[in-house]
C-alpha cells in the first residue's frame, strides 16, 4: 500500500495574527510531500512514525467517543494497518513551519474517515469549516492547539484564504512570472522549532495591553494590507506593506526569531534588499522572506541556502 501524497503548506501571511482574526493566506508548497506505506521497512523513522501513528490512532478513537457527531473513523482498519507497521514516508522537515503534521492529518483523512468531504464536491464555506474544524481536532494531537488550516491546505492542495476564523476559502492567486525578478523563498536557518511553546510565548504576552494594540493596530493592519496585494497582485503596495510588517515583527516578535537571524532581519529592512518574515510559529525552521530582486537577495545573504518558492 502507498497512499495519495500530500504536500507541505507555506503560510505566506497570518502567522499568529489568524489566533485573532487577522486574513491569512495559505499556499501548497509541493517540494516537500508525505504518504501513508506499508512494507517492510525497519529504519529507524519508520518505527518511529508507526510508534507516533500508534498513539495518534488511540487519540483519534477516543476524540471520536467524545464528539460522536463530528467524525466517524474506521477505527478498526486504521489500528490494523497500524499493527501491521504502517508508517507515514515523509520529506517535510518537521519543525519547519511547513506543515510536517498537517500532511499527515491530511492522510489520515483521506483513508480512514467514513463519509469523508472529497476534494471533489462543490466546496461551499459550510464545508470548508466543517473539514478545518475536524483537521483542528485531529492536529491537537500533535501541537496542543491547532487551526486546522495546514492539512485543509494539503488535503485540498489549493490556495486557501483566511478572511477571518469563521471566513475561509479557496482563491487563486496571480500566475507565477518565471522570469520575473521579485521572489518569495525560504531561508533555512538551520535550527528545528517548536510550535508549542511558541504558541505559549504569544498567549503570555497576549496578556499584555499594550501588545494587544500592537497586534490590533499595526500587525493586523499589515498582515491584512499584505494579503489583499498579494492576491490582487499589487507588488508596489505589497512591498510597502512588507517592509512595515517586517519592522512590527522585529520590534515584537523578537523571542521568535533565532537570535543569529536578528542583525540580517534588520539589514533587510535597512537596504531594502529582501524582507524576512515568520513562517509559521519561528523559533527555528523557515524564515520567510520577499525580494524585488532575487539576485541582489542571493549576494546579500550568500552565506544561506535559499529556495524560491514563488517569483514576481
Amino acid at each position: 500500500m502507498k497512499g495519495p501524497l500530500f504536500y507541505s503548506k507555506i503560510l505566506l501571511f497570518g502567522e499568529y495574527g489568524i489566533i485573532k482574526d487577522s486574513k491569512g493566506l495559505s499556499i501548497p508548497y509541493n517540494f516537500f510531500k508525505g504518504a501513508l506505506k506499508l512494507d517492510d521497512v525497519n529504519s529507524k523513522e519508520a518505527l518511529k512514525s508507526n510508534d507516533s501513528l500508534q498513539r495518534f490512532a488511540t487519540y483519534l478513537k477516543e476524540l471520536q467517543e467524545k464528539e460522536p457527531t463530528l467524525v466517524a473513523f474506521d477505527i478498526i482498519a486504521l489500528k490494523a494497518d497500524v499493527a501491521k507497521g504502517m508508517y507515514f514516508d515523509s520529506s517535510i522537515p518537521q519543525g519547519y513551519g511547513v506543515g510536517s503534521s498537517g500532511a499527515l492529518v491530511a492522510a489520515i483523512y483521506d483513508k480512514y474517515v467514513i463519509d469523508k468531504i472529497t476534494v471533489l464536491e462543490n466546496l461551499t464555506r459550510e464545508k470548508l469549516l466543517k473539514l478545518k474544524t475536524i483537521f483542528g481536532k485531529m492536529e491537537s494531537f500533535f501541537h496542543g492547539k491547532s487551526s486546522g488550516l495546514d492539512p485543509l491546505n494539503s488535503y485540498l492542495s489549493l490556495p486557501i484564504l483566511i478572511n477571518s476564523s469563521e471566513n475561509i476559502e479557496s482563491t487563486s492567486i496571480p500566475s507565477q512570472n518565471n522570469l520575473g525578478k521579485g521572489a518569495v523563498f525560504l531561508l533555512d536557518s538551520g535550527i528545528t522549532g517548536d510550535t508549542a511553546p511558541m504558541v505559549q510565548l504569544f498567549m503570555e504576552k497576549m496578556k499584555q495591553e499594550g501588545f494587544r494594540t500592537m497586534l490590533k493596530n499595526q500587525f493586523i493592519k499589515h498582515t491584512d494590507a499584505c494579503v489583499e496585494d498579494f492576491i490582487s497582485g499589487n507588488v508596489k503596495s505589497l512591498f510597502g506593506n512588507l517592509k512595515q510588517l517586517s519592522h512590527v515583527v522585529l520590534d515584537n516578535f523578537k523571542p521568535m526569531i533565532p537570535a543569529k537571524f536578528h542583525k540580517l532581519w534588520k539589514q533587510g529592512i535597512d537596504t531594502n534588499d529582501y524582507y524576512l518574515k515568520l513562517c509559521g510559529s519561528g523559533g527555528g525552521g523557515y524564515i520567510l522572506g520577499f525580494t524585488q530582486d532575487i539576485e541582489k537577495a542571493k549576494k546579500a545573504l550568500k552565506d544561506y541556502n535559499l529556495e524560491v518558492v514563488y517569483n514576481f
